[in-house]
Parts: structure tokens; C-alpha cells; sequence
């Protein structure tokens, strides 16, 4: 295991839950649909859990299908699953939210930072163009970006580790040893990191590990060890200015 991070070469990031404010995109892209049906009683626990397993779902069955698309279908489950009535309007508009999710306040500022000492790569559960309207609020260019459409599957499936690992070998020059893979989801991200024996910095963003508040991420039955734990990328920024 290393200890500082200065001996790592790159940095593979998952963008949502860690950069992008994911958690907080999708339940204002609720809102329409509770305020249709004049419920009270789905908070945003309970709405952003039940998210979780939704999503989880149906990345399994259509692994192919591009991301807005299959939120859309996410909100119809959703609907159904709270008994609400919804329309083909709302499915759509919820499936178009994801330029709309706003970055964490500290994620522009500490990604300029840590440009100055790795290459930045993007391993997204999302489409290209879905991305690329989330890195206009994100103020870096990343060295290198694959996305679920790109791959074919959605993490955590490791055929999405088996490609960025190929990839960066061939497009950077970039070996697994070299790689700090930087994420707030266990599910999406240290799992299958961790299978592929990658060093991994956690952006507990949801301060997991002090609580059970697992937000829009399925759960795991055990959380895998880490190389690093910081509260927001600006922590993980900071101990490399000291």
C-alpha cells in the first residue's frame, strides 16, 4: 500500500456522487412527480433509497440502453414503485435532468489543483454528451473520459475496469500500478476496483463510514478497505498543497 498520494501517475474518477452533486440532481427531478400526486410523505431518504435500487436494477437489464433513456425508465419504476401517477412528460424531462445536476461547490477548485500533479481520467456511468454538459461546470480538460456508452455496460460491471485499464495502457502509457482510483460509491466503484487490485481514494462525501446514509448508492454487504478516506476532493487537494 502506498501512503502519500504523490506516487501515483493518474487519477480515474467516478464523476457522480463525487464531483457532480448526483444525489441532490435527482431528487429536484423528483419534485415535479411528487407535486403531481400531492404526496407528503416521500422524503428524500426515502425517495433517493429507493432511487438507489432502481437504478442498480435496471443498469442490469440494459446494460446497452443510454443513460437518459434508461433514467427515464428509472422514474417510471420509480412512480410505480411510490404508487404514483405519471406521464411520458415527466419520464422524459427526468431522463433530460442530468445537465442540470450541479457540481459540489469544492469540485472545480480542487480539480485544478490536483491537474498540477496527475492525469485526470473520467470512468462514468453515463453517456458522452450527458458528460460533457457535467464538465462544463467542472472546470478541468481530463486526459481521458470513458462512459457507459463507449463500454457497452454499466459499472459495476468490471468489463467498465477492463476497458479503462486497456485503454489507458494503450492511449497514455498508463499501468493499473500507477492509477489512484478516486470515488464516493462503494457499489459503482470500490468493489470492482478493488477486484482489479487498484488503489482506491474514497470521497465519502456522505460520511459513510460515521453513519448508515447510503443516499442513491445500492448498498454492499461489506465495505471493501482503502488507501485513502477524505471528507471532498478539497481535502484530498489540500494534503497535496502542505
Amino acid at each position: 500500500m502506498n501512503t502519500s498520494l504523490s506516487n501515483y501517475k493518474a487519477l480515474t474518477f467516478d464523476c457522480y456522487g463525487t464531483m457532480i452533486d448526483w444525489e441532490s440532481g435527482i431528487w429536484d427531478a423528483m419534485q415535479p412527480l411528487i407535486l403531481k400526486n400531492k404526496r407528503d410523505d416521500i422524503t428524500r431518504q426515502i425517495g433517493l433509497e429507493a432511487y438507489a435500487i432502481i437504478e442498480a436494477e435496471q443498469e442490469r437489464q440494459t446494460p446497452d440502453m443510454l443513460y437518459p433513456q434508461l433514467l427515464s425508465e428509472v422514474h417510471t419504476s420509480l412512480a410505480r414503485y411510490f404508487d404514483l401517477q405519471s406521464t411520458t412528460e415527466l419520464d422524459t424531462a427526468f431522463g433530460a435532468s442530468l445537465p442540470y445536476w450541479p457540481a459540489f461547490a469544492d469540485s472545480a477548485d480542487a480539480l485544478r489543483i490536483l491537474k498540477k500533479h496527475f492525469k485526470l481520467v473520467i470512468l462514468s456511468n453515463v453517456n458522452r454528451d450527458g458528460f460533457a454538459a457535467s464538465n462544463r461546470r467542472l472546470g478541468v480538460e481530463f486526459d481521458a473520459i470513458y462512459t457507459a456508452e463507449d463500454i457497452g455496460s454499466y459499472k459495476p460491471d468490471p468489463t467498465n475496469f477492463k476497458y479503462m485499464l486497456e485503454h489507458l495502457e494503450q492511449d497514455l502509457g498508463i499501468s493499473a500500478n500507477q492509477i489512484l482510483h478516486t470515488a464516493q460509491s462503494m457499489h459503482h466503484d470500490h468493489v470492482p476496483a478493488s477486484q482489479f487490485g487498484l488503489a482506491k481514494a474514497w470521497i465519502d462525501r456522505q460520511n459513510l463510514q460515521g453513519s448508515d446514509n447510503w443516499g442513491a448508492t445500492a448498498r454492499v454487504d461489506k465495505l471493501p478497505s482503502v488507501d485513502f478516506r477524505f471528507n471532498t476532493l478539497a481535502e484530498m487537494a489540500a494534503t497535496l498543497t502542505k
